[in-house]
């Protein structure tokens, strides 16, 4: 339905085109393609499975190649440069509108992805989501145009509305980790999650290895000093605190592992502080009974000498007594 609607079709079964110009080079064996709108689908040759509704969406993809195809644009200029590529999913006006040659790609939104130009695998969702992105592949961007030091860095996930705002309940918080695969969660803490479960003991004792720096990242444009230590310094004295990428090269630390050992740390020399203490305890128990023991010995000591005392007394006097000598006729 339309002027010059799938005007050069030849050997193609299965195409819908409604609109002036939709699906108008499409031949050479291209099926169940759909095109709705003035221009849709344009130059689309011999690939299968697109669907385009907008005018002008896809109106470049001419599908070169066996793989190219099953391609949907939905919205006016949605995906109107694609020449090659397959599984681009264009939702909203100008969405992925400067993409050429790309594959896997998927936007929803007003002018989202709008100008990614080849990169693949990418995700934007939101109104004039990941903007920023031109050549990066496996990126995604919620509700954010990108940015910063990795605006066009391929593998970076931006997610907006989180950044400086405040948990609703600060009571039910709790930290975020990543998994190797992605998966999004708490790092679990209950006893339901581990086996082989022995004493720390001396394993801890590696922190005082360590040797704590202040520094400033690279790409930090506040200029803060920072606190911490060097991942690599790390890795020579413990290995199993630190994470390496996928090459073996290491990135960053096992942070809330050092706090674990910290804590390990603190009990033990708390246990010494006690132990001490109980000695000084028992310490001064025994000053104390030495104390009242030297009490009694110097109260007998005094008692002892007072007893001298009068037998030096007696003794004098019987010295000084005047003796009477007879005289005999």
């Amino acid at each position: 339905m339309g002027y010059r609607t799938l005007s050069f079709s030849d050997t193609g079964s299965e195409n819908t085109a409604i609109g002036w110009n939709a699906l108008y080079n499409n031949r050479n064996g291209g099926d169940f393609n759909t095109a709705v709108g003035s221009q849709a689908a344009l130059h689309n040759l011999n690939s299968e499975f697109n669907v385009a509704v907008g005018d002008s969406s896809l109106a470049s993809f001419n599908g070169t190649t066996a793989t190219d195809g099953a391609n949907t644009a939905l919205g006016s200029i949605a995906l109107t440069l694609l020449t090659s590529g397959q599984e681009n999913v264009a939702v909203g006006r100008r969405a992925l509108e400067n993409l050429a040659s790309a594959s896997n790609n998927t936007a929803v939104g007003w002018r989202s992805g709008d100008n990614l130009i080849d990169g693949n695998n990418d995700v934007t969702i939101g109104s004039s989501a990941g903007v920023t992105f031109v050549h990066a592949n496996n990126n995604i961007a919620i509700g954010a145009p990108g940015g910063g030091n990795f605006a066009d860095s391929s593998n970076t996930c931006f997610i907006g509305s989180i950044h400086d705002e405040p948990v609703s309940d600060a009571g039910s918080a709790q930290a975020v980790f990543v998994d190797q695969f992605n998966v999004l969660g708490f790092l679990p803490s209950s006893e339901r999650f581990k086996h082989d479960i022995t004493p720390m003991d001396k394993a801890s004792e590696v922190l005082y290895g360590l040797k704590p720096v202040t520094f400033k990242y690279n790409n930090d444009k506040t200029g803060k000093t920072q606190y911490g230590v060097i991942a690599e310094e790390v890795a020579k004295v413990a290995p199993d605190l630190v994470f390496r990428d996928k090459n073996g090269i290491v990135e960053t630390l096992r942070f809330e592992q050092i706090g674990a050992m910290m804590l390990n740390e603190f009990l033990k020399e708390h246990k010494k502080v006690e132990e001490q203490q109980a000695s000084i305890a028992d310490l001064k128990s025994t000053v104390t009974l030495q104390q009242k023991e030297m009490q009694v010995l110097t109260a007998q000591l005094k008692e002892q000498a007072m007893q001298i005392q009068k037998v030096s007394a007696q003794l004098q006097t019987t010295k000084s007594a005047p003796q009477t000598v007879a005289n005999n006729p």
